[in-house]
This record gives C-alpha cells, sequence and structure tokens, in this order.
C-alpha cells in the first residue's frame, strides 16, 4: 500500500493547542492525541540498523502502540488473526450487528462505560437467549463481539459487530448447527426486540442507580422505536472470516489514507455514503471539529472493545481445543498455550515486509548497531546526525 500524503498526526501536529484551547477536551483524550502526535518520531526514541553487506543505514523510530492510531494497528491485527485462526470450526459463520439508536448518543459520550457495557451485554444476552431455546438451537453458543462507535462521517453511531458460528454445543458436548442446516440463525425482528427489552431494563436501572431521571417521552421514543439489528447471509467459508476479521477487528476511526487533505484550517476527507449508493465523497470540517468528532471514538482508558462469550471465551478455551480435536483440526493439546508470533515474522509472512532485509541492496542483513531513548541528549543527537550525513540522510530535529 502506498504512504499516504496526510496524516492524522500532522493534523494533531498542526490544530491541537487551538482544539484544546476552544474545546476543553477529556485528559486523557489529549494523552491519546500526544501519543499519535509522537509516534513513529524521535520524542518516541528509536534505534538504527546497518546492512552486514553494503552498509546502508536506516532509522527506525519507536511507535506509540495506541489503540487508536492508524499507524500501530497492522501487527497487532494480523497476530489477532493468526490466534482467531485457532478457534474455527467447520460450520457456517454470521455477521450480526446491533445498533445502539442515535438518541442514546448523549448519554453514551457522558457514560461511555456504562452504556457501552450494556451494548455488550445485552447483545450477549440476546444471543444467548435464543441459543438456550430448544425451537431456535438448544444448545451453547460462542461468538466474538468487535465495537465500533463511528459512522463514516465520524459521527457517533454506536454498534456491535458479532461473528457466530452457526450452531453450538450440547450438554452432551455434541456440536448441533443452526437452523436450516446452518443456513439461517435467528429471527431478526424478535433478536430486536428482546436487544432493546435488554437494554431499556438495564438504562432504567443506570438511571436509579445514578439518580438521574429519565425523561417520559425519550423512553415512549426508544420503546415505540425498531431497534436495527442485522444480520447478513452467511460466510461462504472460513477464509471469509478471516478476511472480515482483518478488515474490522482493530479498525479505528478514520484510516490516514481516508484524509485527503489539510489547507487552511480545513480537514477534508473521504467517506462512503449509504444512504446515496454507497458513493464515495468528500467531507470538509474544520480542523477543531474533525479533532471533536475524532475524540468522541477514543474509548476509555483499558475499555475492552472487543469480547469473547460462551465457548469461544478465554475460560472455555481448553473445551474449545478438545471439541476441535474430536473433529480432527487441531493437534494442539486443550492445556498448551498458543505461542505468541514475532511481530518480524508477522510483518514478513502477512504485511510483506521483510524488517531484516536490506531495502538498498536487497541481498545483506540489517542489524541494530545503535539505539537511542525518547528526548535523547544533544550529545547522542549529535552523533546521530553525523552518522546519518555519511548517507544524506535528513537529520534529526
Amino acid at each position: 500500500m502506498t504512504r499516504p500524503a496526510f496524516e492524522l498526526a500532522q493534523i494533531i501536529r498542526e490544530y491541537r493547542n487551538s482544539f484544546i484551547a476552544n474545546c476543553n477536551p477529556l485528559k486523557h483524550h489529549q494523552r491519546v492525541l500526544n501519543a499519535i502526535e509522537k509516534c513513529r518520531t524521535a520524542a518516541l526514541g528509536g534505534h538504527i540498523d546497518q546492512c552486514t553487506d553494503c552498509n546502508h543505514i536506516r532509522i527506525s523510530y519507536n511507535s506509540c502502540r495506541n489503540r487508536h492510531c492508524p499507524k500501530c494497528q497492522a501487527v497487532n491485527r494480523e497476530r489477532w488473526i493468526l490466534q482467531r485462526e485457532k478457534d474455527l470450526l467447520p460450520t457456517s459463520y454470521f455477521h450480526v450487528v446491533f445498533t445502539l439508536p442515535q438518541e442514546l448518543n448523549s448519554f453514551c459520550l457522558k457514560h461511555p462505560v456504562e452504556l457501552y457495557n450494556m451494548l455488550f451485554t445485552s447483545c450477549k444476552e440476546t444471543l444467548f437467549v435464543f441459543g438456550n431455546d430448544q425451537k431456535h438451537l438448544g444448545a451453547q453458543m460462542g461468538f466474538i463481539a468487535l465495537l465500533h462507535t463511528w459512522g463514516q462521517n465520524l459521527s457517533l453511531h454506536p454498534h456491535l459487530h458479532c461473528i457466530v458460528p452457526g450452531g453450538g454445543f450440547t450438554s452432551d458436548d455434541k456440536w448441533k448447527n443452526a437452523r436450516s442446516n446452518g443456513s439461517f440463525l435467528f429471527p431478526v425482528k424478535a433478536m430486536s426486540i428482546v436487544f432493546k427489552n435488554k437494554f431499556m431494563q438495564k438504562l432504567k436501572m443506570f438511571f436509579i442507580e445514578k439518580k438521574m431521571h429519565l425523561e417520559p417521552q425519550l423512553r415512549k421514543t426508544l420503546y415505540n422505536k425498531n431497534w436495527v439489528v442485522y444480520a447478513k447471509q452467511p460466510f461462504l467459508g472460513p477464509e471469509q472470516v478471516i478476511e472480515y476479521l482483518g478488515r474490522y477487528s482493530h479498525k479505528i476511526a478514520i484510516s490516514n489514507h481516508r484524509i485527503k487533505s489539510i489547507d487552511g484550517g480545513k480537514v477534508s476527507f473521504s467517506y462512503k455514503d449509504y444512504a446515496d449508493a454507497n458513493k464515495t465523497k468528500i467531507m470538509s470540517l474544520t480542523a477543531n471539529e474533525f479533532l471533536r468528532r475524532f475524540c468522541m471514538h477514543i474509548l476509555p482508558p483499558k475499555f475492552m472493545k472487543i469480547r469473547h462469550y460462551g465457548f469461544l471465551a478465554n475460560r472455555s478455551k481448553y473445551k474449545l481445543r478438545t471439541h476441535q480435536q474430536n473433529m480432527g483440526l487441531t493437534k494442539q493439546k486443550s492445556n498448551e498455550k498458543a505461542e505468541k508470533s514475532p511481530w518480524k515474522e508477522i510483518a514478513k509472512e502477512k504485511l510483506n515486509f521483510d524488517v531484516e532485509k536490506c531495502p538498498c541492496c536487497k541481498t545483506g542483513k540489517m542489524i541494530t548497531i545503535f539505539c537511542f531513548d525518547a528526548n535523547a541528549p544533544p550529545a547522542t543527537l549529535n552523533f546521530i546526525n553525523q552518522l546519518m550525513k555519511r548517507q544524506n540522510k535528513i537529520p534529526l530535529a
């Protein structure tokens, strides 16, 4: 993929002070913006590699590793997908989306932890109600839920993407397919009603605990509204499931490639207009408004945006491995811990980037000859600058 012409970090670098002065963002929002701004710059330190054959020198800056940074998701995404590949079963998979009504957006902004936890729990309970019902399945289900809070134009649009295997394990540990041999999951309209009622029960309890008043008109509107639950057609196979996970698992509100221009205090970015035949359009916002919208999608610290339930939960992993062995799908033992793949190996195999291969002669190996910490002292910077001048590299600021 080509390098993007504009980056989120550039917008933050140029307009952060104005944004903070005018919009007064939360402290943890400011910490995230600061991390993204400094990502892969000398401010975070780095190291210098040299080729064993042609002596080519390359400087690499450290990443911020923030989950909201558009430059730090690739390896984490591929590593997570590799782990999910080990959990696949020979069955159909469904993509189900649960969406909160826009009338709840203001509460999501003020109480994100509570509202998003309600969303996760309500979705889990809804799917398990249908899964445990003999009429629909009558087995223990498992699924993965991924929280997205944004729409294409960076507006607030909280919803859960769920990957649901088309079946479950019965009480005697036998696999049972969903109705129509896994070609149909559960009725969407019925799921929508159950989901709404589950969430509203929790919302009313939340208002009571917080000693807040739920306006009668708002309550009436929420109950009268059809809550959106969308179930797509089943995936064609495990490969489609993995492709989907690759697109959605570590996605953030906006990628650098969608940013088209930064000029005169305005930011223009591309978005897909679902209301107009999925046409790609360009939207322009002031830099302050752009950053305000981006900050709406910064999750609270340590909040888990990807969760596993049922037989896909971590505590049930040993049982899943046993089932897979019985199905002849894996040689990994149920009590054996999966090894974490090295990031260099993932970059080479999944991202087509060999970190150790010399980009100049293409034959030598790049080895680290010098490391420097964040905000390195002048003496260190002078040494690096002298080293880089030998190859006409841009010196450190």
